[in-house]
């Protein structure tokens, strides 16, 4: 059954809103005139949220889950109208578009998100057999906990489908993957996922995205995208905020390939940091640690989290007279866009 199918017959479900369980809805944020999301617009939304549930949980850069089951009593309705509801009311008060997954646990209401459409919600019934006819053709990498290696490990037994997976003995799921991990992705396969939504504020953020014209599959350009993302993170940091600007405790790096697939990996910086050279090192570590080789990626992201005064930081002297250099002619460039526009001037290898 395609998702439309599963948009047009499942309301009726338990996950619909009337079950014991929980019932997770999923947001997947755009805004509604292209570009990436703002850290504004992604606040916002998640304050609409928490007007509506206390059980909201940000998953940066653009998703956010909410436990609905005590809103459903509340208001009286079923999941897919209040996930209406909240999409209207997000499209209207922070011009934010959302495609939106329902379910009875966080994993299989992410997988939905992803599935939807922008601008529709997608509902899969709290049914054993209609969470397996969901999953089962599905690639593996939709579970949570399974990475590229974990995937390469399972496809070379012949496991490359969730559905195989989830008819696979458990033993031999554990000689696989080791006791714990094997006895997690036979659950997770099976549609169960006991991880809660965790409530938790968003920390504060800025990000960027590049989206490709088509599925990009060269490694170079890849990179290329994430210089320009680095650059561009930089020069807000360092120019935006209080005082003289701001800097950066983590970077997290967001992968979203052609089969609907999103990777996300985030690294704490040795030091708070705006300085693009030092976000370029850490955005391609990031890229680096998720062995995408031959990845066909339709977008890529980076946001730049635990945001702070640049006065409050300390940095790390350095006596390397390139990274001096690099800093002074960083400072001049901010100022050379500052008046003249941020297309003013930029590096050779992106000007290209």
């Amino acid at each position: 059954m395609n998702a439309a199918g599963w948009a047009a017959g499942a309301a009726s479900g338990p996950a619909a809103g009337s079950g014991g369980g929980a019932v997770v809805v999923c947001l997947r944020m755009h805004p509604a005139g292209g570009g990436p999301l703002g850290a504004g617009a992604y606040a916002g939304v998640l304050a609409l949220l928490g007007g509506i549930t206390p059980a909201v949980q940000a998953l940066a850069p653009d998703t956010a889950l909410a436990d609905v089951r005590g809103a459903l009593r509340y208001f009286g309705c079923d999941a897919r109208r209040l996930a209406a509801v909240i999409r209207v009311r997000a499209l209207a008060l922070y011009g934010v578009d959302a495609a939106v997954g329902v379910a009875g646990n966080p994993m299989l209401a992410r997988a939905a998100a992803r599935e939807a459409r922008p601008g529709a919600t997608l509902v899969i019934p709290d049914e054993p057999a209609a969470v397996r006819e969901f999953l089962a053709g599905k690639p593996v990498t939709v579970l949570d906990g399974i990475g590229p290696r974990a995937a390469r490990t399972l496809c070379s037994y012949g496991l490359d489908s969730v559905g195989r997976v989830a008819e696979a003995p458990p033993a031999a799921l554990r000689r696989i993957l080791g006791a714990r991990l094997g006895r997690e992705v036979h659950e997770r396969a099976l549609g169960i996922d006991r991880t809660p939504v965790r409530p938790g504020a968003a920390a504060r953020t800025i990000a960027a995205e590049r989206l490709f014209d088509r599925d990009e599959l060269d490694p170079v350009r890849h990179r290329r995208a994430l210089l320009s993302l680095t650059e561009e993170l930089g020069a807000k940091l360092r120019t935006q905020g209080p005082g003289r600007g701001q800097v950066c405790r983590a970077l997290s790096l967001t992968v979203r390939c052609a089969d609907r697939t999103t990777l996300t990996r985030t690294r704490t910086l040795a030091e708070p940091t705006a300085h693009s050279a030092s976000l370029t090192a850490a955005a391609y570590a990031l890229y680096e640690s998720l062995g995408l080789q031959r990845a066909r990626v339709r977008a890529l992201s980076l946001r730049a989290e635990g945001l702070t005064p640049a006065e409050r930081a300390v940095r790390q002297l350095s006596f390397d007279p390139e990274d001096e250099k690099a800093r002074r002619l960083e400072a001049v460039t901010d100022r050379v866009r500052a008046r003249f526009g941020p297309q003013a001037i930029a590096r050779g290898s992106l000007a290209a």
